[in-house]
């Protein structure tokens, strides 16, 4: 339970003469607390579930509940467990019976009749404990809720500097790698291969007929079309193996296949599945159309091919340019036709 800094601690008075209460009262005129009384043990019990008290004051003789059977079933309680109990007795109490009642949670023994001076320097510094108690809970509660404030803030600036990071190597439109990210896997691709003595391929595949989608359908269905295209590259890549697109509607990936043979059956087995025919809206006829697409696909190999990443880029850009002269499919790159490339 939180306690509100500042609001007057409570005090609870049990005893089953209302004489008794009376005088506790009038002596605890001048404390800056708020006094509530009860008669028997089951009262006491019922305030401490209403309320949360700086100190009770516990009479020993009670009818229905005593004293020692009261503050032992507080002591049960979690949220009473550490409420201080005083015990006031009529008489001076034996040892055996002070031990019993601290046994129970009592923190002092008070007899009757009560004097002034010490009743009230007794609860005085039970009263200073509790507020010295209130503030600190009330500060740890402040800076636990800071620190729980403090890491939704962090979380949420994690997860805004995530989504740059993100947006600064994919494409809005797509979701796919763009030409930044893309270099840096094909560097990472490079250095692995060279550190393995292995190969891989670069396929470029460039969409032949784009434009007359534009042209006939609107530019949204041709925004439609490069997310259809770069969901099935996404969706028939191996693990190894990164896509991108490059701009328009160009796209580049990276096999990391060591056999020249099975990286043409690999390319074909990506053209295959990128260029079946596709359904999309048309805002123009207000209706879904079919859509045939076809492609030229270049490939370069590394290393024979290129060294470095841009002469890689350089040999698969040409070789798909080459196949764009002889008709679309797929060419892999070949120095003697590079010249012809625009």
């Amino acid at each position: 339970m939180k306690t509100v800094f500042g609001q007057r601690p409570k005090i609870l008075i049990a005893d089953d003469h209302r004489p008794n209460l009376v005088a506790i009262r009038r002596i605890l005129t001048g404390i800056d607390a708020d006094l509530v009384e009860a008669t028997t043990g089951n009262e006491v019990l019922a305030a401490t579930l209403d309320h949360e008290f700086a100190l009770i004051l516990l009479d020993v003789q009670m009818p229905d509940m005593n004293g020692f059977e009261t503050a032992s079933l507080l002591a049960g309680e979690e949220r009473t467990r550490s409420t201080p109990v005083i015990f006031v007795t009529a008489s001076h109490a034996d040892d055996v019976n002070r031990l019993r009642g601290y046994s129970f949670g009592a923190v002092d023994y008070i007899t009757k009749p009560l004097n002034d001076v010490i009743l009230l320097s007794k609860v005085r510094v039970f009263l200073d404990l509790y507020r010295s108690k209130s503030a600190l809970r009330n500060a740890l509660s402040d800076l636990s809720e800071r620190n729980r404030q403090l890491e939704r803030e962090i979380a949420e600036r994690r997860a805004a500097e995530e989504q740059v990071r993100h947006l600064a190597h994919h494409g809005v439109l797509t979701g796919i790698g763009n030409r930044l990210l893309f270099i840096t896997r094909l560097e990472a691709a490079i250095a692995r291969a060279r550190a393995t003595d292995s190969r891989f391929a670069l396929a470029y595949l460039d969409i032949d007929g784009f434009k007359p989608i534009n042209d006939n359908h609107g530019h949204a269905a041709g925004d439609q079309l490069l997310k259809l295209i770069a969901n099935r590259l996404r969706a028939n890549l191996r693990y190894e193996e990164a896509t991108a697109r490059f701009g328009g509607d160009e796209f580049a990936v990276i096999l990391d296949i060591n056999d020249a043979m099975a990286i043409e059956r690999r390319v074909e087995e990506i053209a295959t599945a990128v260029l079946e025919p596709y359904d999309i809206y048309s805002p123009i006829t207000g209706a879904h159309v079919k859509v045939d697409i076809s492609g030229s696909i270049g490939v370069a190999l590394f290393p024979r091919d290129g060294a470095d990443s841009e002469a890689m880029i350089h040999a698969a850009d040409s070789a798909m340019y080459a196949a764009k002269r002889n008709g679309g499919g797929v060419q892999f790159f070949n120095a003697s036709e590079a010249q012809a490339a625009p």
